[in-house]
């Protein structure tokens, strides 16, 4: 078998991939996308190595060996990534990708809390959080 056949699978695989997590918006369709790239490198290791080894008359078969350790990898990412996501939709009712690092961001419009960009809240304090009362720390902490 030519080495390019799985290459070429490996690259759309990885493709594939790559624009699954470039356009998706939700955060579970983003760590499938990243666990399709993951296994297009495994595919290139394997072909590699079963091509390396028809030259080398005594391998040790390294690609294989690496590819279980990707493997292994994979599968403790996609776990801690399951559990970010569901603690993350638990708290903010939304996987939403977009919407997270909207609402971690706060306002961009240039304005203040009230929208008029007096730099000056609705009860005439400037807003910073180092003005704030220690109760209401202690209240979004809770």
């Amino acid at each position: 078998m030519h080495l390019v056949y799985p290459a070429v699978l490996s690259a759309l695989l990885f493709c594939t991939g790559l624009y699954g997590v470039l356009a998706r918006r939700n955060a579970i369709l983003v760590l499938m996308s990243v666990e399709l790239m993951l296994n297009a490198v495994n595919l290139d290791l394997v072909a590699f190595d079963v091509w390396l080894s028809k030259a080398a008359a005594e391998t040790l078969h390294s690609g294989q060996a690496l590819t279980l350790f990707t493997i292994a990898i994979a599968a403790a990412e996609i776990g801690i990534g399951l559990a970010i996501v569901l603690a993350v939709y638990r708290n903010r009712g939304s996987s939403d990708i977009d919407r997270l690092r909207d609402s971690a961001e706060g306002p961009d419009d240039g304005t203040d809390g009230d929208g008029t960009g007096d730099g000056t809240d609705d009860d005439g304090t400037d807003g910073d959080a180092a003005t704030a009362p220690a109760a209401g720390k202690t209240e979004a902490t809770a």
